[in-house]
This record gives structure tokens, sequence and C-alpha cells, in this order.
């Protein structure tokens, strides 16, 4: 398995944040709450098994110190492996590089799997923010990144 960079406009990439979109659709059940606001500014890391890029995740600065964990996904063939959890901390590792001390990221309220990474992970539940305030199925956390010694 094999973790790397990926411009926006990477066509592999383009087609996972499709697939996570369109599962993310099934998911809410069509919700209207559902936010997606496209970004050029996200820093994509994707992961490639067998040749193959079956999970991908991105860093959009939000301020200086922090950044926000975009369109993270894997593959269904491909969970439960972990890596999920390897790219993210992947992707917070990109975070710190790029001078973030907090990571935060939304997800949606059906999607427990997704929460109980991120709690496992560290991440504590924040106020909702941003483009999410006032969508009722959003869910916002937070991380602290540690320090370099």
């Amino acid at each position: 398995m094999l973790i790397e960079a990926r411009p926006a406009t990477d066509p592999e990439l383009a087609a996972l944040v499709v697939a996570q979109q369109r599962e993310l659709r099934e998911a809410d059940g069509g919700l209207d709450g559902q936010v997606t606001v496209p970004h050029d500014d996200i820093h994509y890391l994707v992961v490639i098994d067998g040749g193959r890029v079956v999970a991908c995740g991105g860093i959009q600065a939000l301020d200086p110190d922090t950044g926000e964990l975009k369109r993270m996904y894997v593959r269904p063939a491909y969970r439960g492996r972990g890596i999920a959890r390897q790219l993210l901390a992947a992707l917070e590792e990109l975070a710190f590089q790029r001078g973030h001390t907090v990571v935060c990221l939304e997800t949606g309220t059906y999607l427990p799997a997704a929460i109980r990474l991120y709690t496992s992970c560290g991440y504590e539940p924040i106020p909702v923010y941003g483009e999410y305030v006032g969508n009722p199925y959003s869910v916002c956390f937070a991380k602290r990144l540690p320090v370099a010694v």
C-alpha cells in the first residue's frame, strides 16, 4: 500500500470524490441538508493498493492554525483493512507539515462508522461551524495535533 499526494484535477481522485458523494446521498436518503461545496484548495492524498486508487482524503486550511479534513473516503471493497486509519494519520501529518496545530472535520449523524473512526483516533466533538451551521445532520469534531519535539 502506498499513500501519495495527488492534485485536485487527478481523474482517479475525481472518480473517488464522485463515488463518495453518491454514497453520501444514498446514506442520507437525499436529505436537503447535505452540503457539497467544491474546493480547489484542498491538498489531497490517495491510497494505492495493487496499482488502484482505493481511498482519498484532503486537508484544507481554514486559518493558519486549523486544517479541515475533507473528502475522506475508502472504496467499500477495501474497508475493514485499516486503510482509513492509516490515511487519517497521513492526513494529520500533512496538516502538521502545513503548519496546522488542529484538524477539524464535519461528518453526518447517519455515518456511525465514520464517527467511531474519528473518536477512536482522538477527535472530540465541537460545535458545528462554518458552512455546516444550520444543517441538522452535521456533527463536527476536532483534534489538537501533537507538538514536535
